[in-house]
């Protein structure tokens, strides 16, 4: 794969990524009380989307660090294992709560009755993408292969969601900001991540755009 297709490939998956997560973000807010499975299983299945397209965005800006800088892969690949492990244990939250909407002949509110999620979706997702994202502000800092402000933005909310690792203390009210599965901890952050996904990935694909293209080498004389 060479540079362009890389950067193209990380800001196509990390677009894909973010759109899906900003369609399924304000499901969640559309009924005050347990919601229908349609709309339950309705937000899942485009957070899996959302998922698979995030682990092609960590395994394409690997490829570009090793691409750009390879003496800086192995913060590439930092980046790799905490966004995939973000994502399995996003979903595994994911199936716990369709397989309980499934389960049951009457609507439920997974967010309150699925306790299995509270820290999934909560502390543990928080850590893990503190860690992505300072592995990848890091990649961006010492390469210089994307916009500074991408690194330092995800630097920052690297710190927001270190904030949040601390929630599983304060309850399992979803309408309380700070609670494990509170609206802040988990609602927010994704939708501050996806928006954020949205500018890197626009700016990591129009940065194609400026690779200079590899020069043939000339052929032999005879």
């Amino acid at each position: 794969m060479s540079e362009a297709a890389a950067r193209r490939l990380t800001g196509l998956a990390a677009v894909v990524a973010a759109v899906a997560l900003v369609v399924q973000v304000p499901l969640y807010f559309i009924y005050s009380g347990p919601p229908p499975d349609g709309n339950v299983l309705s937000r899942l299945l485009i957070g899996i989307v959302a998922l698979a397209s995030l682990v092609v965005f960590v395994t394409a800006f690997r490829e570009l660090v090793r691409r750009v800088a390879p003496a800086h892969e192995w913060i590439g690949s930092i980046a790799f294992a905490t966004g995939l492990v973000y994502a399995t244990v996003t979903l595994v939250s994911m199936g716990l709560e369709a397989g309980a909407v499934i389960a049951v002949d009457h609507p439920i509110d997974p967010t309150i009755d699925v306790s299995g999620t509270y820290i999934l979706y909560g502390s543990i997702s928080r850590l893990m993408l503190a860690l992505f994202l300072t592995a990848l502000g890091q990649a961006v800092a010492r390469t210089g292969l994307l916009p500074r402000w991408t690194g330092r933005s995800a630097h920052v909310l690297a710190v927001v969601n270190l904030a949040f690792v601390p929630s599983l203390f304060f309850g399992n009210d979803p309408a309380f900001f700070y609670a494990a599965n509170g609206w802040g901890t988990t609602a927010l952050m994704g939708a501050v991540l996806s928006y954020w996904l949205l500018a890197l990935g626009v700016s990591a694909y129009r940065s194609a755009t400026r690779v200079a293209p590899a020069v043939a080498a000339p052929a032999p004389r005879r």
